[in-house]
């Protein structure tokens, strides 16, 4: 079969640069899991230099075109191709419980879905790198006090230790994204349980960010907190002034205010 035709529609930017595809490969420790699973191989230029390491690949793709190629010139592929939608998948059909890492050169139109479908499934992903457009790589590594600190930021850190590890020049794909690419790595933490409940950790963090250019007093209004609690300073700041720790230390304090993990 002849080379797939990247899709727009999806997002599709092929990586013709060898070189950046076996760094991006060696991003994983290989520590403390057996499998890894690669979304969105394309055409393989990532895949190869997963299926040269001692570890169990497979991959997911819902482009129909790739799952042909991969399927015609990756011969240890054989039973290992996904040809689904990794946003939809229920990936515990493969893994069933087991630990697993997450790779990939991600369709930039999905990329921050399949970091939070990644949080969904923090229990099993201790390791998860990969391709992203630069600034999302960016705002996911972010710390507080800047614009880019945001949501995704304040989610992934909380599970996760994330790392900025290197820029990628437009010219390496297929066709060319308007953008420059970043590629960055998320290692989950030893312990990674929150002191608060976890879904109102959520509810805190998206609903601050919501009005990001409001105090936390105005922002987390629909909250529902008592007068005394909205007296404390934390509610004079922006969420931006905010880090992990201090976020999880909010959601406490709202907890311990009378307000359930909603």
């Amino acid at each position: 079969m002849e080379k797939v035709k990247a899709k727009k529609h999806l997002g599709q930017h092929f990586l013709k640069d060898e070189s950046i595809a076996k760094a991006i490969a060696d991003t994983l420790s290989l520590k403390g899991y057996d499998e890894v699973l690669e979304i969105g191989p394309g055409m393989g230029v990532l895949t190869k230099y997963l299926l040269d390491k001692p570890i169990n690949t497979h991959v997911i793709e819902i482009d129909t075109e790739s799952v042909v190629y991969l399927g015609e010139n990756y011969p240890k592929l054989k039973d290992k191709i996904i040809s689904q939608d990794f946003l939809k998948y229920n990936i515990n059909e493969v893994y069933e419980n087991k630990q697993f890492a997450i790779i990939g050169n991600f369709p930039y139109n999905i990329s921050t879905q399949i970091v939070f479908r990644t949080l969904e499934f923090k229990h099993q992903i201790p390791e998860f790198s990969g391709m992203f457009q630069k600034e999302v790589a960016e705002r996911i590594c972010e710390k507080k006090g800047s614009k880019a600190y945001g949501i995704l930021s304040v989610l992934a850190q909380a599970f996760y230790v994330t790392e900025y590890l290197f820029t990628v020049d437009e010219n390496v794909f297929i066709p060319p994204p308007k953008v420059k690419s970043g590629v960055m790595k998320m290692t989950r933490k030893e312990d990674y349980s929150l002191p608060c409940g976890e879904k109102l950790f959520f509810t805190v963090v998206k609903t601050a960010f919501q009005q990001r250019r409001k105090t936390l007093r105005n922002s987390l209004k629909t909250l529902n907190l008592s007068d005394n609690l909205r007296e404390d300073r934390i509610f004079d700041l922006r969420p931006e002034q905010l880090s992990v720790d201090e976020f999880i230390a909010l959601t406490q304090k709202i907890e311990a205010d009378g307000v359930q993990n909603k």
